[in-house]
């Protein structure tokens, strides 16, 4: 059995349904990120992991064993735990006092103490800040101490709530190099939760996709964010070019799809008269001024409706008969001159194209 694994879990609060049946299994020592909206029910099943609400129904496992009930097991369940909220609270008392309570609850001895705060202080850049009252730190350095905090009891599990919501870049980025430093430092096992998905794709393991209450999909990075299960998951990781169509023929699985006004090839089991959508991300689409020899199987002339450049980036919209939205770099993009009403040839692979079946089709 996995480290931590709940079983058909759900919340709900009054007659609203938050979580419905949330299936996870979580290995022990590996970065797990829960991403989606905000409202989407993250904080309530990192609440329910934690221990600290009761679900409507469902069961969680913890080690191996059911930790539903009894309360004493709860309660040593949790002390095996420690959770970092999104917004953290720190005590009206010096970092040092803020970073050792846990250690002081539990009985441990004033040199050990000393030794471990010491070492944590350092470890999160806030070594000379021992006796500093904690509530005049910024929103980053509160954060950092809300963690260090956490990791000084040495806890099997790591819970984090969006640890980099409304922090500015800077503190972002340190926030990010102390939770990979916990990662390498320390056998801890890390749930976190974001809305961030490049977050999620620079730090976890394995990423679940939490929409409405329930988990869509969940799998490695590249998984999730390239080869989305349903046109949801497609939505939510920046699949822009989502086209409706239909398997018109297939032959060793490269497959024609009839979009009404055009026809594309992608590789697919589906068979001859499904109705799917094509997902193509929009930076494996390549623009061209004139039509070229390539070896990509898929190219539409159109003219370009919109461009918007986004810092290195260009977005380009196409009417190709049905839209594309390509990303090239700024450089291309103003050596191509590219604008609105220009004729551009889009070219894309097969293999670039992945294919689900329309819901209800």
């Amino acid at each position: 059995m996995s480290f931590i694994e709940t079983v058909d879990l759900c919340q709900r609060f009054g007659k609203r349904d938050i979580l419905k049946n949330i299936n996870l299994k979580i290995d022990r020592g590996e970065v797990f990120a829960l991403i989606g909206p905000t409202g989407s029910g993250k904080t309530t099943l990192l609440r329910l992991i934690d221990l600290l609400d009761v679900p409507a129904s469902g069961m969680i496992y913890f080690d191996g064993n059911d930790v539903s009930e009894p309360e004493k097991k709860r309660f040593e369940t949790r002390r095996r735990m420690a959770f970092v909220l999104q917004k953290p609270t720190v005590f009206n008392a010096s970092v040092y006092d803020n970073v050792a309570c846990g250690l002081k609850w539990r009985g441990a001895g004033r040199s050990d103490i000393l030794n471990k705060v010491s070492d944590i202080l350092e470890m999160i850049g806030l070594s000379g800040y021992t006796k500093r009252n904690a509530r005049t730190l910024s929103g980053g350095e509160v954060q950092r101490v809300a963690i260090a905090r956490a990791i000084a009891i040495e806890p099997e599990v790591l819970l984090l709530d969006e640890p980099t919501a409304n922090l500015d870049p800077v503190s972002t980025t340190r926030i990010e190099e102390l939770i990979r430093d916990i990662m390498h430092r320390y056998d801890t096992t890390i749930l976190m939760a974001t809305h961030d998905m490049s977050q999620g794709q620079r730090l976890a393991d394995r990423v679940g996709l939490l929409l409405d209450g329930e988990i869509l999909q969940t799998g490695d990075w590249r998984e999730v964010f390239h080869y989305p299960l349903n046109r949801e998951v497609a939505d939510f990781v920046g699949i822009e070019n989502t086209i409706d169509g239909v398997i018109a023929s297939s032959q060793d699985r490269v497959v024609t799809i009839d979009t009404g006004n055009n026809v594309l090839e992608a590789i697919s089991d589906y068979p001859i008269g499904d109705k799917v959508c094509a997902c193509l991300r929009p930076e494996d689409i390549t623009l061209a001024l004139s039509q070229t020899s390539t070896s990509a199987r898929n190219s539409f002339d159109g003219e370009i409706s919109r461009v918007v450049s986004t810092g290195p980036l260009a977005r380009v919209e196409i009417d190709c008969g049905f839209p594309l939205v390509a990303l090239v770099t700024k450089r291309s993009a103003e050596e191509m001159a590219l604008e609105k009403g220009k004729q551009v040839y889009a070219s894309f692979k097969a293999t670039g194209v992945h294919v689900i079946r329309r819901e209800g089709a």
